[in-house]
């Protein structure tokens, strides 16, 4: 039991993507059994407990937004999982012979099910699968071109649950699906104590990448999370609970590719519920509403998918705001009334003959007094007059 629970754990871990393809890929297509399952648990997850992310499903699941799961398969037969398409681009087949890939989809987009207590962030959510690797070691060229098919297939939010070297190909790859307005999720990657001076995890530390470190079930810092990453957020990174390849699950998932899978649920109910937002403003949405930095490595703090849907951000208010519609104003023109004409006469009359009369007041205010100083009168009858 203690060999199997030290597999699932390995297995858990970032996938380290080298400048060495493995050569072993081919060969593993015969031999494809992940590490053995656990029992699935009976009670909730403690991170689905800490997240609270079934509390914001009356607002928001995911509906309409397509989660690319850029990994190593994706079991698309697991009851719990709707997979609407499977890439592999290492020719070995769209089956997931690591499980890491499942685990992944399972916490970004697992379904409910009766007699499960587990479930995933966002189930709505449109899962794709880009399988780039067969092995815990794959071809970073894969890795590049995963991200871009991702793209290119219109993912809206692509999970990077691995970690590789700084490459020209590989930013040249990030940086084409951030212009398609494409949120990118990668993993700050694992450390030991025998790693030596760790250094940044790719694609994680290029600009405009949410990049995921991992806590612990006291809302600490992981103490395997790579910290020379720069941090966006954190999320739950050990003693996780997911789905598995051949229907089952498993239960000491560890490492911050989970942690990234649960930020990119929370990304895909983010962009269900704001549309209008771009994928900086989806990122930056998800910054602002974490709780709070736990110093370094730890970026903003640990998302908070209640706050992330609903908070109204002041920046964002003309961003997010329902549009006018453009009727009610139609509507006010078009339905007001046309001029009468007999109206506007007999009122230009009215006015005409009270500017009339008002002018004759003023002159006799004026000339008839003028007159009497000057011995005239209005008047009288024919032939009447006054002695001088």
């Amino acid at each position: 039991m203690i060999i199997r629970g030290l597999a699932a754990i390995a297995l858990a871990l970032p996938v380290l993507i080298t400048a060495t393809p493995a050569p072993a890929d081919a060969a593993r297509r015969d031999t494809c059994a992940p590490s053995q399952p656990g029992r699935l648990t009976l009670s909730e997850p403690w991170a689905q407990r800490r997240l609270g992310f079934t509390s914001v499903w009356p607002l928001t699941r995911g509906s309409g937004v397509t989660v690319a799961v850029v990994d190593s398969g994706v079991d698309a037969k697991h009851p719990q999982l709707k997979v609407a398409q499977s890439v592999d681009l290492t020719g070995t087949g769209t089956q997931d012979c690591l499980g890491h890939g499942t685990s992944v989809a399972g916490i970004i987009a697992g379904t409910e099910r009766k007699g499960s207590p587990f479930a995933g962030v966002a189930p709505d959510a449109r899962l794709i699968s880009i399988k780039h690797t067969n092995a815990e070691r794959g071809d970073p060229a894969l890795l590049a071109r995963a991200i871009a098919k991702a793209a290119d297939l219109g993912a809206q939010v692509i999970n990077v649950s691995v970690r590789a070297s700084d490459r020209m190909d590989l930013r040249r790859a990030v940086g084409y699906a951030l212009s398609k307005d494409a949120v990118i999720v990668a993993a700050a990657g694992n450390v030991t104590k025998e790693d030596g001076t760790p250094s940044p995890a790719y694609p994680a530390a290029y600009p405009g990448v949410l990049a995921v470190g991992s806590s612990t079930p006291d809302d600490g810092l992981a103490e395997f999370s790579n910290i020379s990453t720069p941090v966006g957020v954190l999320a739950p990174g050990q003693d996780l609970t997911s789905t598995w390849p051949g229907g089952t699950y498993q239960n000491d998932l560890k490492g911050t590719s989970q942690a990234t899978a649960y930020v990119s649920g929370v990304v895909a109910l983010v962009r269900a519920r704001y549309p209008q937002l771009d994928n900086v403003r989806v990122r930056r949405r998800v910054e602002l509403t974490a709780d709070g930095t736990k110093g370094k490595g730890s970026g903003a703090g640990i998302i908070n998918p209640r706050l992330a849907v609903t908070t109204i951000l002041p920046s964002e208010v003309v961003a997010v705001a329902p549009q006018q519609p453009a009727s009610l104003t139609e509507a006010a023109i078009t339905k007001a009334d046309p001029p009468d004409d007999h109206v506007i006469g007999v009122a230009s009359a009215v006015a005409g003959g009270a500017l009339g009369a008002a002018a004759l007041a003023i002159a006799l205010a004026v000339v008839v007094p003028l007159g009497r100083r000057r011995r005239w009168r209005p008047g009288g009858g024919i032939g009447t007059s006054e002695s001088p």
